[in-house]
């Protein structure tokens, strides 16, 4: 379960404050690279210095955040010898993600000097996407955890992440969406409502949203057995 009554108002204002910081962090990622390609500032020093920063805000920063969240506060509560072994296998999970997190960004700054890429998909969970997740679990909850039980499913649940990113499934990039081609009023109409409900309910939304865009991929692997010719396009990992 999760604990009620043991954190104070300041500490679950702390732990939102860090998912929203992730969450702004998601944001001006998907910006910067196109603010600095349409004013002709991009550059491979700019490349480089944006994986950097996205090993820090979508790797350390949410692999710390979920350890501090999930695990480090059991042992105020159930200091016994399983939360201990619990806090080992949660440094070792939180490592792997980085690790994997760091990875796919290598792979991504190779593979995006190949020409012959299929921009529909992320070959991968994409780093920011998973930050997404702890952030909206973090934000959707904000009180830590204080079963060990929970605390275990936690950080296997972030070691999963870490497999996805390293992973070879697909995941839509969005990146060929033409957003000057007229849309249906309809399609307007529902992402007006979708910035509506993240305004107003920010807490399910986004964990909805985040959740559903991370199973997607192991649902395109699944579904994708089930066709006569699966799609083959050159394959594109980013972040």
């Amino acid at each position: 379960m999760i604990a009620t009554g043991v954190a104070t108002g300041a500490v679950l204002l702390a732990f939102d404050n860090a998912a929203r910081a992730i969450g702004f962090a998601i944001v001006f990622d998907g910006l910067d690279g196109r603010i600095a390609r349409l004013t002709g500032t991009a550059s491979p020093f700019g490349r480089e210095f944006d994986s950097l920063a996205d090993v820090v805000a979508f790797g350390l920063a949410p692999a710390l955040l979920a350890y501090v969240w999930g695990v480090r506060g059991l042992d105020d509560i159930a200091g016994s010898n399983v939360v201990q072994h619990l806090r080992q296998l949660a440094w070792i999970l939180t490592f792997f993600y980085v690790i994997c997190g760091a990875g796919r960004l290598a792979r991504f700054n190779i593979d995006t000097l190949k020409p012959n890429t299929d921009r529909r998909f992320f070959i991968g969970l994409p780093i920011p996407a998973a930050a997404g997740v702890v952030a909206a679990v973090v934000h959707w909850q904000k009180t830590p955890v204080n079963a060990w039980e929970i605390g275990l499913a936690w950080m296997i649940g972030v070691g999963i992440l870490g497999y996805l990113m390293v992973s070879r499934m697909r995941y839509y990039s969005f990146k060929t969406l033409d957003v000057s081609k007229r849309r249906s009023y309809l399609i307007l109409l529902l992402i007006g409502i979708v910035i509506w409900g993240i305004f107003f309910y920010s807490e399910p939304i986004l964990l909805t949203i985040a959740l559903t865009y991370a199973l997607s991929g192991i649902v395109l692997r699944i579904t994708s057995k089930f066709r006569g010719h699966p799609p083959s396009p050159e394959e594109v990992r980013a972040s």
